[in-house]
């Protein structure tokens, strides 16, 4: 073990350092008139929707009564910490932040029967959303996606939006992943408020508001479920959707019916066309159906790095019209016989077919925006710059993306490791960092029921991060790049690891859980995961049994760049002076240590990390994305 790097990378909280103001690129060329455009939701698309991101009114109070005078303005969907936001502060557990605007209601939409809802990307974490005073919904959780029917508070104009938020960050156990008051080390800014899309659109009065593909590979069967909304203001009829006769103008004995038809295309060709109806009922019905087609072996696809295929999806009700799209993939675990193992150990397989997985961690910071990236080019930029520098998988660190990074990775071609987002009270870092660092070969004995060493004592936290962990899961099943579900990371918040476990699986069976990445395995999940910074990269022949063997963080490789660093001050976990020796032991370290691993049955391999992070400097690309440390050595 080399101690000397181990003991400079032991955390400290650094919160009195002021960073250095960076910018990337996709910030200086940002429109305050135009931000994040794209259709926010690639999984479910309309033909149009309302972006409600740019200019609001803000304010941040003492206490939960609405503010008489707003500060300023704040440019929306970056949080008041984001130096894009204009704002520049930090919210703090007991203050409000609050948010208003008006909305662009379309009265004659109204009349016509349309329904308007409202879609908020992710808000962090504590949320109550108003229309005209009146409140549309609540939510607690900072990382997913949330959405109302505000139909019933709208005016026929001048109508208020307003939202209050609060964020506890690492005072009351919340999940919050590497956010926290006292940054330093491995701990960064904490951000706060909306920090993903805020958009509406308009659906008819019958529309679909959610669906989830499931796909088996091996029979080329497709199974697309579908959450469907009715209102009672309907016009449609059997096999028609406009023009119509009402329903009050049929007879009497004549039952209206409205229709539901799913088609899935390959390069513009009809494949397959799934049709049902359904009975005009007088109320307000929300249901849930299901609808299977087996794909013709001739136009069969499989989805992988090298071609990621998709299909296209159109989904008809009534008057609702959306595209979407899936893909044919399979992850699994399977017995192969390699090049150097003895015999057939398990690895992890794409279609059935060994396949390492060479991983880069990304932790999704921005010096200009925080969590929030400044556009879609940049998403593109990091999921590419990675794919070009030979990394096939991107492992998302304690940390949920807007829908469009992952879509991004779908027709991209960068399978994702998922991480849960991590929380509980204070970091234990004896517990959780120092122990399994010095004593790795003991981190199995320790048992993740006993709560408070985990830093979970509060059953009221436990049970959160279980509902959320699961609300996470369902609202990114959809996403075909999705290999991994990670619950737990480091041991940090840890708890009833086999259990969570069982419960995922029970949620989502078509992908594969590394149910405690780095230490305190219990046996559960798919894979042996280990974290090696500090000694020479190895694969232990003893540990194989059903599981797979992941080597899912390594090197750590600093470099400080002068003048794209966020402070001088330098965290990594072996240090650099030059880009020239960073390179050299980048490659020494993959061609002599990581690939021969490969050859012995590791089945993959997660590299820290694709971007610097404020003093955080160990990644391949500097943190405002302006120099990438390892791309002259590609050449």
């Amino acid at each position: 073990m080399n101690l000397k790097d181990a003991i400079k990378s032991v955390i400290r909280s650094h919160e009195d350092d002021k960073l250095f103001p960076l910018t990337t690129i996709f910030g200086e060329n940002l429109d305050p008139d135009n931000i994040l455009p794209e259709y926010p939701r690639p999984q479910l698309v309309r033909d149009s929707y309302i972006n409600l991101n740019g200019k609001w009114d803000y304010a941040i109070t003492a206490t939960d009564t609405v503010p008489t005078n707003f500060t300023g303005q704040i440019l929306v969907p970056f949080s008041p910490e984001a130096s894009l936001s204009g704002v520049n502060r930090q919210l703090l557990p007991g203050e409000y932040l609050w948010y208003r605007r008006t909305l662009p209601i379309d009265s004659k939409a109204l009349s016509d029967g349309k329904r308007v809802i409202l879609h908020f990307g992710a808000v962090d974490s504590h949320a109550q959303v108003m229309i005209n005073g009146h409140t549309a919904v609540t939510h607690i959780g900072g990382y997913l996606p949330f959405e109302a029917d505000i139909t019933p508070y709208l005016l026929p104009e001048n109508n208020v939006l307003m939202v209050r938020v609060q964020d506890f960050t690492d005072a009351n156990g919340d999940s919050r992943g590497k956010q926290t008051l006292k940054r330093g080390g491995i701990f960064y800014t904490a951000q706060s408020g909306i920090w993903q899309i805020v958009w509406m659109e308009y659906v008819p009065p019958c529309y679909v508001q959610n669906l989830l593909i499931t796909t088996d590979y091996d029979s080329r069967k497709v199974t697309v479920s579908l959450a469907l909304v009715q209102h009672p203001n309907i016009t449609q009829h059997p096999a028609s959707a406009q023009g119509a006769p009402k329903a009050q103008d049929l007879p009497a004995n004549d039952t209206p019916q409205i229709s539901l038809s799913v088609t899935a295309l390959w390069s513009g060709n009809e494949l397959s066309t799934q049709t049902m109806t359904f009975p005009v009922i007088g109320k307000t019905v929300q249901s849930n159906v299901s609808l299977s087609f087996t794909l013709p072996k001739e136009h069969f696809r499989p989805w992988c790095p090298e071609t990621p295929a998709l299909y296209d999806l159109q989904f008809t009700f009534g008057e609702d019209v959306v595209t979407s799209y899936f893909a044919m993939r399979c992850f699994s675990i399977e017995n192969h016989s390699l090049e150097n193992t003895p015999g057939e150990v398990p690895v992890f397989c794409l279609n059935h077919k060994p396949y390492f997985l060479m991983g880069v961690l990304d932790q999704g910071y921005w010096p200009d925006g925080l969590y929030t990236a400044p556009s879609d080019e940049a998403l593109v930029y990091d999921i590419t710059a990675m794919k070009n520098l030979g990394f096939n998988m991107l492992r998302k660190h304690i940390k949920v993306e807007c829908a469009r990074f992952y879509y991004h990775c779908d027709r991209i071609g960068m399978i994702v490791c998922q991480d849960m987002v991590n929380g509980g009270s204070k970091y234990n870092m004896p517990a959780v960092n120092i122990f399994p660092t010095l004593f790795p070969k003991l981190t199995p004995h320790v048992k993740d029921n006993r709560y408070s060493l985990l830093s979970r004592s509060d059953e009221r936290i436990r049970a959160a991060w279980e509902k959320e962990c699961l609300e996470t899961v369902t609202a990114l099943s959809f996403f075909p790049s999705i290999a991994i579900w990670v619950p737990f990371n480091e041991g940090w918040g840890q708890f009833d690891s086999e259990r969570i476990t069982k419960l995922i699986r029970e949620k989502d069976n078509s992908r594969l859980i590394d149910s405690a990445s780095g230490w305190f395995d219990q046996g559960a999940g798919d894979f042996i995961s280990e974290h090696n910074y500090f000694r020479p990269l190895r694969v232990n022949v003893k540990k194989w049994e059903h599981r797979a063997l992941f080597l899912s963080e390594y090197g750590g490789f600093a470099c400080h760049i002068k003048g794209h660093s966020s402070v001088e001050r330098i965290y990594g976990y072996k240090r650099y002076d030059s880009l020239e020796e960073l390179q050299t032991a980048y490659h020494e370290l993959i061609q002599k240590s990581l690939l021969t691993l490969k050859k012995q049955g590791l089945s993959g391999a997660v590299y820290t990390q694709l971007s610097d992070v404020e003093e955080e400097v160990n990644g391949i690309l500097t943190y405002d994305r302006k120099v990438n440390k390892l791309a002259d050595s590609f050449r």
